[in-house]
């Protein structure tokens, strides 16, 4: 009995095979919404199987970057991804990165502290009446005693959300999107149980007086303090965390 075997797909080559359509994508070779050529010339464009060329569209559908449509005007497209798409996948990315350990605590709230100071001049620069209505909207939940430590950190990043779309800077906006979304959580969950809320409150109140008052300085002044004292509440969560864990260590048989 003879048995059929299908071409054994090699993932180095399909993972060049994509990388390659990738960058046609991204030096402006191939546009948005141009037609890919079909599986069967790519593979004979690249020398390879045609399930090695799905192997390759498979990756850069993951990425978003390419787009499939049936009928007799389907095939293979390069994609047109929506801001809001973007900033899913920017903010999934740096989640995933966070998770696997890549950036520390420390290098957190360093890089949050540098972004938001200069998001936060230029909120006191172009703020318009929402931005503040939006921040004091957040600082009035914020101030109810009664939430949950999960509202209140939901909240707290709504108002820093409000900040950096003060800025009037899309570009600021669509990155500030990893550290608000994704970095600033990590944040709030570290140090929830060792941060007092309403000083939190008084410090974002501070925050918005500086923004509604058009002074960039002491906006600054106002967000390095509160970045100051989120330093020192993760002091605090890491040196119980060495604690508990020198506890551990002395508990073990010897």
């Amino acid at each position: 009995m003879s048995i059929t075997y299908e071409p054994v797909v090699t993932t180095s080559i399909a993972k060049q095979i994509a990388e390659q359509i990738r960058q046609s994508i991204l030096d402006g070779r191939l546009k948005a919404d141009d037609r890919l050529p079909t599986e069967h010339e790519l593979a004979q464009q690249f020398s390879v199987s045609r399930p090695t060329i799905r192997e390759a569209l498979k990756r850069l559908a993951a990425q978003n970057l390419i787009r499939s449509r049936r009928g007799p005007t389907g095939g293979t497209f390069v994609n047109r991804p929506s801001e809001e798409e973007a900033r899913t996948s920017l903010t999934t990315a740096t989640t995933l990165l966070v998770s696997f350990g890549e950036f520390d605590l420390a290098q957190i709230v360093e890089a949050r502290h540098e972004l938001e100071v200069m998001c936060g001049r230029l909120a006191a620069e172009r703020r318009g009446d929402e931005h503040i209505a939006a921040m004091a909207n957040e600082i009035e939940i914020q101030s109810d005693a009664t939430i949950s430590d999960e509202d209140f950190c939901a909240s707290d990043v709504r108002f820093h959300r409000a900040l950096v779309d003060a800025t009037g800077n899309p570009v600021l906006q669509f990155l500030m999107c990893a550290v608000i979304e994704a970095l600033q959580p990590v944040e709030n969950m570290v140090i929830f149980r060792y941060r007092d809320r309403q000083k939190v409150v008084r410090q974002h109140k501070r925050i918005l007086k500086a923004i509604a008052a058009g002074d960039p300085q002491r906006t600054e002044q106002k967000i390095t303090k509160q970045m100051h004292y989120l330093r020192a509440q993760f002091a605090l969560a890491q040196d119980e965390w060495e604690r508990r864990q020198d506890v551990r260590a002395d508990d073990l048989p010897q």
